[in-house]
């Protein structure tokens, strides 16, 4: 049988971001059945060769995965080109759909041929009605978060809507043995051990709130004694989109070792040391699609601080237990752009981020390993790495079959007929 075909766009599939990790675990479970091949424009990240790379493994044939570096996320000249040059049965895309007009606006050449499927990420409400019509030009949507699936459903609820949240792998993100984590933090973290450590994994960028949650910190620390507590943030502290985090810990005071930067990235095997190594993982960000490190943090048996905002919500409680402390917005600012009319940023105060740090700082070892326990038995019931590759399989398995591509091709009307009065 000849394997179907997926051209892929979104970010690089081995950058490390959350839509670069999702993609590649989308991939890779569909390589695994020896069903399906792709070419992926790799996107988000700065290129030193524009030359197509082949992602190898032993566990599918050579050139069943290649990835075609790109700028942003392509162009409509890229698009036709492949189009005709490898005839794809299925164009995936992910991100939030500001960065794909340009891709909707040609739709009716790619739909005519084969199905468009997009993997949603929205943060927040009021529902978007300005994207009702980048939805009604795709034919199946698949929806990162609880709030997104709602959204969608209410903006477009003729479109094909499913809920497919993300997963993380709990083969690396895991509770280790203590004497494995003992001998990190004695490697890495020596002159720290013995304080409450609290563990902060996100890019540097506005809306991640970084220079707010330093200052915010910095009073709680005053508060218990900055010699008991610290603040591991793992980022880049230059990030152009974001505050120069060195001038905020050096002029505030905060430079001994209440606060330190991790600034070297990462495999997954050392992240998934941080997240055991620390007591809690905290995201105050004021708008966050989903939040892939809290999802990794509870994998790891590790609770979090967030801000009950898109799908942090989801990860801190299942409506009737808590797997850290959820703060609900104290204000709620509609803001916007040209581009994107009206959104809620969900914005935390001073009061509430201190007193949820003081709150965790104060309880028990029983308390928190409690929190824990239940947090690894929520990601595995409700983001469980298997089931977010079985439901990736299922969809499209049914999209390739039921919807066709090319002289296959079913369901796609180029035209409607309306009423006129």
């Amino acid at each position: 049988m000849e394997k179907k075909k997926i051209l892929v766009i979104a970010d690089h599939p081995l950058a490390p971001s959350g839509v670069g990790t999702q993609t590649k675990y989308m991939i890779e479970a569909l390589l695994a059945t020896g069903k399906y091949k792709f070419l992926c424009l790799g996107g988000a990240v700065k290129h030193d060769n524009y030359d197509i790379q082949a992602i190898t493994d032993p566990r599918w044939d050579d050139k069943d995965w290649l990835v075609q570096p790109v700028n942003g996320y392509g162009n409509p000249e890229v698009i036709r080109r492949i189009m005709v040059e490898m005839k794809p049965d299925v164009l995936w895309f992910m991100t939030d759909p500001r960065f794909y007009p340009w891709l909707w606006q040609i739709e009716n050449e790619i739909r005519a041929n084969v199905p468009m499927v997009y993997y949603h990420v929205w943060d927040n409400y009021p529902a978007p009605k300005f994207n009702a019509k980048w939805y009604n030009s795709t034919d199946v949507i698949a929806s990162i978060s609880k709030v997104t699936h709602n959204i969608v459903s209410e903006v477009a609820p003729e479109v094909e809507n499913h809920y497919i949240p993300h997963a993380v792998n709990d083969q690396i993100f895991k509770k280790l043995d203590t004497e494995v984590v003992e001998d990190f933090i004695q490697q890495n973290f020596s002159e720290h051990n013995g304080r409450t450590v609290f563990f902060w994994n996100n890019r540097n960028a506005r809306r991640k709130q970084s220079g707010t949650l330093l200052h915010w910190f910095n009073k709680f620390a005053e508060k218990v004694g900055p010699e008991n507590v610290c603040l591991i943030m793992h980022t880049d502290p230059v990030d152009p989109n974001g505050q120069d985090l060195e001038a905020i810990i050096r002029e505030f005071g905060m430079d001994d070792g209440r606060v330190v930067l991790s600034r070297n990235k990462m495999p997954p095997e050392g992240l998934s040391l941080m997240y055991n190594m620390a007591d809690c993982t905290i995201n105050i960000s004021d708008a966050e699609g989903f939040g892939f490190a809290t999802l990794e943090s509870l994998s790891c048996g590790t609770p979090i601080i967030v801000n009950m905002t898109g799908g942090l919500q989801e990860q801190v409680t299942d409506g009737e237990n808590w797997f850290g402390i959820g703060l609900e917005p104290s204000s709620k600012a509609l803001i916007g752009s040209q581009q994107v009319p009206y959104i809620y940023e969900d914005r935390l105060s001073e009061e509430q981020v201190v007193g949820a740090l003081e709150t965790f700082y104060n309880m028990s070892k029983e308390e928190r390993e409690e929190m824990g326990r239940l947090g690894i038995e929520h990601v595995k019931e409700n983001y469980n790495f298997l089931l977010f590759r079985e439901r990736w399989i299922e969809l499209m398995d049914d999209v390739t079959e039921r919807l066709g591509s090319w002289d296959t091709r079913k369901e796609y009307k180029s035209w409607e007929i309306r009423e006129l009065t």
